[in-house]
């Protein structure tokens, strides 16, 4: 099966959590980004098997990822510093 990951970028030393996209339950974090995606990956069996022990469907939901830009007036920004 085919996932997409989103890593996040946690506080200065706690290392980045992911998640997959199509399946939001799945969710984990690791120290860097190579044990956040083995245990995305494990997390994801775990939670593949119990679905299945459940009789539950895996998640297959299609959508599109695309970066769009805002524009933000600075003074906007400021306001909000305070």
């Amino acid at each position: 099966m085919q996932f997409t990951a989103c890593y996040t970028k946690l506080d200065e030393g706690y290392g980045y959590m992911g998640q997959l996209l199509e399946w939001p339950n799945v969710i984990t974090s690791g120290k860097d980004l190579d044990e956040c995606e083995y245990m995305l990956k494990d997390a994801a069996r775990e939670m593949a098997l119990a679905y299945y022990e459940n009789g539950e469907t895996i998640p297959q939901e299609t959508f599109i990822v695309k970066p769009i830009s805002i524009a933000v007036e600075k003074e906007a920004l400021l306001a909000n510093v305070s």
